[in-house]
């Protein structure tokens, strides 16, 4: 900081300045109007004004340094704001670009940028999709228009986004594997076990390609679709991806994704846990051998007879947990109406060559939990029929038309249009049956609670694709080329990659959505040459984001300087325990 006098005919007056960059420009701005030179002369009571006033400048100056300094800032009700000068800023992607670095991402884009010969700044691009994806989601075009929100924002042009997806989709495989390796310097990575699942996405197109098909979407969309199978580690992060057709059989993803394990993430004993969806004779088997296993759910209503007499008999269940070899019959659980217990039976089966170990469990949890979903569709069921709408069949197993019973013939025989002829109560005495079972196959021998344990693991890759459609907003996919398409999803796999780490970083007692939403509020307002001031409340979460992240954002005001630091600091690979 230093003096400034200004001299008119009749007197002069003394201010404290500083010096600052904006925009790239060099300029100024008054920090301490200290009056005219009567006024000076009061408040240096007997010392030199032009001394006093020196080192007043200097004082405010070594207070900065330390940060001691007030910061005063006036505003005038008759100013206007200048023209298109952005004061407003959000911050909270500072805490995404930390884990970005310290995966290693820039290195990654620059091996990759070097290897093309690329002129753009491909690790800039590749990091504002990614904040974008998980803050503010939208297309690739909103993601250029919205780098302007960030406290920081690379150098390039639209054409470039589009220009590096083609990239990263060449590169996806070998992007996929470095960032597996990369991960294990953050945080351990669970690999004995593996969670799978393929979901799809649909497209607002009408016309097939090589990619895009019809098959039949999870959100039942009457629109092309394209396979997505992911693998999850066993705490719940990403591990690898790959796409499919959309009229692909969903069982036949597996083996290709896994065959990438082994090859390109030099992987080769694990435990690969999937639904009844994705189990095929042919999949428990690739899982079969050099040290691979299978743990998959399994269907009581489609066991063979004689395994499903077994399954549902009143005795033979033990308890999970417990030493005792007692076995119970399931008059005896109702009896001991014990909601949190599981009771369970177990025997080794032999099909279509493959050895497995069936285990099947029964709560009284479960099967409360079933009977009220089933309640609740009886009586959309029953509304249906009192509306009196003619009903098309559904091939959904799930859909509630599947309890309304209807004729298609007059009481002489002759050919007549559908008609809803109340609840068949066959069909919902059949389903009761299976309440409270559960079925899982595995190679294992393993303890059931461990097996169990592993199962219900599975949510967390289910929520990972809920979160990727909801909140990451990953579809509907509006690119056409298939190689942008394959980009998009490799920024949607890292985007989740780093959201889950940031997660594991935090308590536990936070939902995802609440994350996200904080990210998205932690704005902050520029004060020109001084710093910038918070506009988000502060929260438990805020502290604890910046508890784990080594860093804070949460003063009334942060230096310029401050914030430098917090720059460098979030665009260090250093990673250090909080």
């Amino acid at each position: 900081m230093r003096l400034q006098i200004t001299k008119t005919k009749n007197s002069e007056s003394f201010f404290i300045t500083k010096s600052y960059r904006k925009n790239g420009k060099s300029t100024s701005k008054v920090v301490e109007k200290l009056g005219t030179l009567e006024e000076v002369i009061q408040k240096a009571n007997g010392q030199d004004p032009y001394e006093w006033a020196k080192n007043r400048a200097k004082d405010l100056t070594k207070q900065e340094k330390q940060q001691q300094k007030e910061i005063l800032v006036q505003y005038s009700p008759t100013k206007q704001i200048s023209m298109g000068d952005q004061v407003s800023f959000n911050g909270g992607y500072l805490f995404l670009q930390q884990l970005y670095y310290q995966l290693e991402l820039d290195k990654i884009c620059k091996t990759i940028q070097e290897k093309y010969k690329i002129e753009f700044d491909l690790n800039g691009i590749l990091s504002q999709l990614i904040f974008s994806r998980v803050l503010y989601p939208g297309s690739k075009r909103e993601a250029f228009y919205t780098m302007h929100k960030y406290l920081e924002a690379p150098q390039v042009e639209l054409h470039h986004f589009y220009r590096a997806l083609a990239v990263l989709s060449k590169e996806s495989t070998r992007i996929q594997s470095q960032l597996y390796k990369n991960s294990q310097k953050v945080r351990p990575r669970n690999n004995r076990i593996l969670y799978y699942d393929c979901t799809n996405f649909f497209f607002e197109i009408e016309e097939e390609d090589e990619l895009r098909k019809y098959g039949k979407s999870k959100e039942n969309r009457p629109n092309p679709i394209v396979q997505m199978g992911l693998f999850m580690d066993g705490d719940g992060l990403p591990l690898a991806f790959d796409l499919a057709r959309g009229s692909a059989n969903e069982q036949t993803t597996l083996k290709p994704l896994e065959r990438k394990l082994l090859d390109d993430f030099s992987m080769s004993k694990f435990i690969v846990c999937t639904d009844a969806g994705l189990s095929s004779t042919a999949n428990r088997k690739f899982n079969d051998i050099q040290g691979r296993a299978f743990i998959t759910t399994q269907s009581i209503k489609k066991l063979k007879k004689h395994l499903k007499s077994w399954a549902l008999a009143t005795t033979g269940w033990k308890l999970s947990g417990s030493t005792s070899k007692k076995e119970y019959s399931l008059e005896e659980i109702q009896v001991l109406a014990n909601h949190k217990a599981i009771f369970y039976k177990e025997r080794w089966i032999l099909e279509d060559g493959l050895e497995q170990r069936l285990i099947v469990t029964y709560s009284l949890k479960y099967q409360h939990y079933q009977e009220k979903i089933r309640e609740r569709q009886v009586t959309r069921a029953q509304r249906l029929i009192d509306s009196g709408q003619v009903l098309k069949k559904s091939k959904n197993p799930n859909d509630v038309r599947r309890f309304i019973k209807q004729t298609h013939v007059t009481k002489n025989g002759e050919v007549a249009d559908k008609q809803q002829t109340g609840l068949d109560e066959t069909v919902i005495d059949k389903e009761a049956q299976y309440d409270g079972f559960y079925g899982v196959c595995t190679n294992l021998e393993d303890t059931v609670e461990e097996i169990i344990k592993i199962n219900h693991n599975r949510w967390e890759i289910e929520e990972t694709f809920r979160i990727m459609k909801s909140e990451f907003e990953a579809r509907p996919v509006y690119l056409s080329r298939e190689d942008r398409i394959h980009a998009h999803f490799i920024t949607c796999f890292i985007s989740m990659m780093i959201f889950r780490l940031l997660e594991k970083r935090l308590p536990e007692n936070y939902t995802y959505g609440e994350i996200i939403e904080t990210l998205r509020e932690m704005t902050f307002y520029r004060i020109d040459g001084e710093g910038m001031i918070p506009t988000y409340t502060r929260t438990n979460l805020t502290d604890d984001l910046h508890q784990q992240a080594g860093f804070r954002t949460d003063y009334q005001i942060i230096p310029q300087k401050e914030f430098k630091k917090i720059f460098k600091e979030t665009k260090s690979r250093k990673i250090t325990t909080k």
